[in-house]
C-alpha cells in the first residue's frame, strides 16, 4: 500500500525594499544587526494582526515599511529595472529582494532611527561603493540614481 505524498511547493522569503533618496541627493540606508547597510523595507504583511495593518501591494508594503523605520513619508514605485535579486544572509537561507525607487514626500524630515537597526545614515551616491552592504543593493541604488539623472527637469 502507498501512501500518498502530499506535495509543498517550496516557498521564499519576500523581502520589498526601497531606495529613497532625499534632499541633497542622499540615499537613506540602515545597519542591521550583521552590520551591513541596507534598503529599508521589509515583508508584506498579509493579515491584520494586533495593529490592524495589511497590505494590499508591495508599493504599499515599502511604503509602510519607510514610515515605521525611518519617519519618511514615500510614494513607492516604480519597480527598479534590475533591482530583483536572491540573497542569502545566512547560509542556506535565501530572500528574495525586490526592490523599488520611492518619490520622498518629506525630503527634508531628519530620519528617525527605529528599534529594529542599529544605525541610521544618508549617503551620496559616490559613497555607496565603499560601504559594507549587498551587492544587490548597491546595483539597486545605482540604477536608481540613473534613472532620476535621466528624468528632464
Amino acid at each position: 500500500m502507498r501512501t500518498a505524498m502530499t506535495y509543498t511547493p517550496p516557498t521564499w522569503p519576500v523581502s520589498v525594499k526601497g531606495v529613497a533618496i532625499g534632499a541633497r541627493q542622499r540615499v537613506l540606508l540602515l545597519k542591521n544587526e550583521r552590520q551591513e547597510w541596507e534598503l529599508p523595507g521589509g515583508r508584506l504583511e498579509k493579515d491584520a494582526g494586533p495593529g490592524g495593518v495589511r497590505d494590499d501591494s508591495p508599493e504599499q508594503a515599502v511604503e509602510r515599511e519607510l514610515a515605521e523605520e525611518t519617519g519618511w513619508e514615500v510614494k513607492a514605485g516604480p519597480l527598479i529595472d534590475g533591482g530583483v535579486w536572491i540573497y542569502e544572509p545566512l547560509p542556506g537561507r535565501r530572500v528574495l529582494i525586490v526592490t523599488y525607487g520611492c518619490t520622498v514626500l518629506t525630503p527634508e524630515a531628519e530620519p528617525v532611527l527605529s528599534h529594529e537597526h542599529k544605525q541610521i545614515g544618508l549617503f551620496s551616491a559616490d559613497q555607496i561603493d565603499a560601504l559594507n552592504m549587498p551587492q544587490g543593493y548597491k546595483r539597486s541604488i545605482h540604477l536608481w540614481y540613473a534613472h532620476l539623472a535621466s528624468k528632464p527637469g
